[in-house]
């Protein structure tokens, strides 16, 4: 397991055991995975973003701070506003983190997340680079509709 899966690990973990905001600091949280603090925003910014339901504050000086919180939302209310982000075109790894982020919030389980995903693979869908963003698109979001 990389730097990176060790450190979001961490934080889901801390993330399980409260309710509201989660406060750490960058530069002891670097420390303790002896990295550099820029390391701890790449996590931050790639695995614990509003595509993913958490909400970020980051304060700078006296060695960063960071609060994470988990935004908690009605099951059919995500799948609609990931509905409405996927528009009429998506790539691979923004339709794979949106059906992640599903899975992660409760809204759909393992066994349909796991068929999706396997529908809107690079595998599934022809490669084409005019249209195969647009097939992605169009089958997650019908997928989706069936779930609301």
């Amino acid at each position: 397991m990389g730097t990176s899966d060790r450190i979001e690990s961490f934080i889901l973990e801390l993330l399980k055991n409260d309710d509201g905001w989660l406060e750490i600091g960058r530069n002891e949280l670097a420390s303790v995975f002896n990295c550099v603090p820029s390391q701890i925003n790449y996590v931050i910014s790639t695995r614990f973003n509003p595509d993913r339901g958490y909400i970020v504050e980051s304060r700078r000086g006296g060695g960063g701070c960071l609060r994470i919180k988990r935004i908690k939302h009605d099951g059919n209310e995500l799948i609609c506003k990931a509905i409405e982000k996927i528009g009429t075109s998506i790539d691979n790894t923004t339709a794979n983190s949106i059906v992640v982020y599903l899975t992660s919030s409760g809204t759909i389980d393992e066994k349909t997340s796991n068929l999706i995903l396997a529908a809107i693979s690079d595998k599934s869908i022809p490669r084409n680079e005019k249209t195969s963003d647009n097939i992605r698109a169009n089958v997650l979001k019908n997928m989706l509709l069936t779930l609301v």
